[in-house]
């Protein structure tokens, strides 16, 4: 991760002087072009993304439904994949989830130009381990009445990839059952929500009621707090024991 993280942040951050484009054998490669996705589209939109690490393989996918509704998904495979299988592994697992909730429209987004443009039919592949996955694919694509894939870069895959960081992050739970995660925005810090419950705790008016009732002020009260008292108490009446 740290690694990543470097070379994320040299790719992002490139010094004027020294910077010089890469040559890739990919013609047309537009793999820095950004399309913006239209929001009153009725297709459901799939994220998915895999994590490839010294403690396994984790993927992970993201279904947005049109009223903007998120479920997320991971899952831990045991069996070796390299990055390209995990990812393509996370497509596969979010358009099953996709099927299963009986949608007809899709359209699918993943930061690898490769799975991108080979689901699309531009690129070909000679890869063994690449070519099953690639036919499964169009198969389930073929159960959609409508379907597009969709290269997106990385920063626009965040939660996506985040998901599948952190599965790979966590310890294998075994049978135990995970609650699906829940995602919350906090618009203040967390001792703000921390109250302190005292017992026998008197009502805000009890020493305007009191005063009112037996023009008695609390015990210790000040010079200044008795003013405060009376000049509040004459906002008030009382109607037998109600104030």
């Amino acid at each position: 991760m740290k690694a990543q993280a470097l070379a994320d942040h040299l790719a992002e951050n490139p010094v004027d002087d020294e910077y010089q484009p890469l040559s890739t054998y990919f013609l047309d490669e537009e793999v820095n072009s950004i399309e913006v996705i239209p929001e009153d589209t009725n297709a459901w939109k799939m994220f998915f993304d895999g994590a490839v690490n010294a403690k396994g393989v984790w993927i992970g996918a993201i279904l947005i439904s049109p009223t903007s509704q998120h479920y997320l998904a991971t899952t831990q495979l045991w069996f070796f994949c390299t990055n390209n299988t995990a990812k393509y592994e996370a497509c596969i697992m979010g358009m099953n989830m996709v099927i299963d909730q009986d949608v007809e429209e899709l359209l699918i987004m993943g930061d690898s130009d490769l799975i991108i443009r080979q689901a699309q039919g531009e690129w070909e592949t000679q890869d063994i381990k690449l070519i099953p996955y690639i036919q499964h694919v169009e198969d389930l694509s073929k159960r959609f009445k409508s379907i597009e894939f969709r290269y997106i870069p990385r920063f626009h895959n965040e939660l996506d990839d985040a998901l599948a960081t952190l599965a790979s992050m966590l310890p294998y739970p075994g049978n135990f059952h995970i609650d699906p995660l829940e995602i919350q925005i906090r618009e203040r810090h967390g001792y703000c929500n921390t109250i302190e419950i005292e017992l026998d705790v008197q009502p805000w008016y009890h020493d305007i009621k009191r005063f009112l009732k037996t023009k008695v002020y609390p015990e210790q009260a000040s010079r200044d707090q008795k003013r405060t008292i009376r000049r509040i108490a004459n906002s008030f009446f009382l109607s037998r024991e109600v104030l």
